[in-house]
């Protein structure tokens, strides 16, 4: 029986992990019989997991939204306060949750009755945060959970696509992850059209269904995605890129430096490197000096000329060297 009951919650830890099962392949998974698997899906049943079966070669199981909600014990007051939770959670970007909100979300949200799907949508659309600070654009988390669902069944997505410079467009992708910052939620998918990685801010992306099929997962553009998008959207956006050791301690720059305002490195105990992008070297010498810290250039040898312009602009303001053409500012 304790054999059964294992066995019964780790083929419903796979019917909520992927969209749709075949009987051979969840039988395979399991190390059982299709006869077993059949069975063990009329146990689900009678416990009130709602698990739909399609018949044919093409076929298979795919647990299902059910008349009540399945035995999570959960009441139903409950459930519509864990996915409400979870849908702020998502939409803000809260630091540390923020992507595994969207996961169990994803996952509640799958088996939640109509009833309670529309308690939780009403109490999200007539409820208003106070948050701290200027908020990035809104992110719909329901847009957010259909994303997840994507990478996670490998299915292709199809969207329009507002670019940074207000042009739209629509863009066809094999999504992979999605990646949060403390601000804002990017994707990260394999761009069909153009045949390479690329990086989307979430809030310009609109859904457009139907969409599939599915596809093999391909090896990602690096091991770790949450720098591989800072690096995208702080430094190989822009024109001009460079290179500062911050003569400070990695943990103490971290704590003011943003993931989309720069990558770090560690340098030593007491110093770091930090590697930005701006529109041109007059902006990044505007970037470096606004973060508070001494610093040192390490490239580009323009960035050196550039912080030389401004400190001999800084000193005619203050009176402390001629004007061009040698008239002296008035004190």
């Amino acid at each position: 029986m304790l054999e059964t009951s294992a066995r019964l919650l780790r083929l419903l830890s796979l019917l909520q992990a992927h969209r749709e099962w075949s009987g051979a392949e969840l039988a395979e998974r399991l190390g059982v019989t299709p006869r077993t698997i059949r069975r063990d899906v009329d146990r689900l049943r009678d416990l009130g997991y709602p698990v739909n079966a399609s018949p044919g070669t093409g076929g298979g199981y795919q647990l299902g939204a059910g008349a009540e909600l399945p035995p999570l014990l959960l009441d139903d007051d409950e459930a519509v306060a864990v996915a409400v939770g979870l849908r702020t959670a998502a939409g803000q970007g809260i630091e540390g949750i923020g992507e595994t909100s969207v996961r169990a979300l994803a996952k509640l949200e799958q088996v939640l009755p109509t009833r309670l799907r529309r308690r939780v949508g009403a109490l999200n659309a007539f409820t208003v945060p106070m948050l701290r600070g200027p908020q990035p654009s809104a992110v719909d988390p329901a847009v957010l959970t259909e994303l997840a669902n994507l990478c996670r069944d490998a299915e292709r997505l199809r969207f329009d696509y507002l670019a940074h410079d207000g042009t739209p467009g629509r863009r066809t992708v094999e999504p992979h992850r999605l990646v949060c910052t403390e601000r804002r939620w990017y994707l990260v998918a394999w761009d069909l059209d153009r045949a390479g990685w690329r990086t989307f801010r979430v809030d310009r992306v609109t859904p457009r269904p139907p969409h599939g099929p599915r596809f093999t997962p391909r090896e990602p553009p690096a091991e770790d995605l949450a720098a591989y998008v800072s690096r995208g959207v702080s430094t190989r956006a822009y024109a001009s890129h460079a290179a500062v050791r911050l003569l400070v301690p990695l943990a103490e720059a971290a704590a003011r430096i943003s993931p989309s305002a720069g990558t770090l490195e560690p340098d030593g105990a007491d110093t770091c490197v930090l590697r930005a992008g701006a529109a041109n070297l007059d902006v990044m010498v505007v970037h470096v000096m606004m973060l508070g810290f001494d610093f040192e250039v390490l490239e580009p040898a323009g960035l050196t000329e550039a912080i030389r312009s401004a400190r001999d602009r800084l000193s005619r303001a203050l009176g402390e060297v001629p004007l061009p053409g040698g008239s002296v500012p008035d004190q």
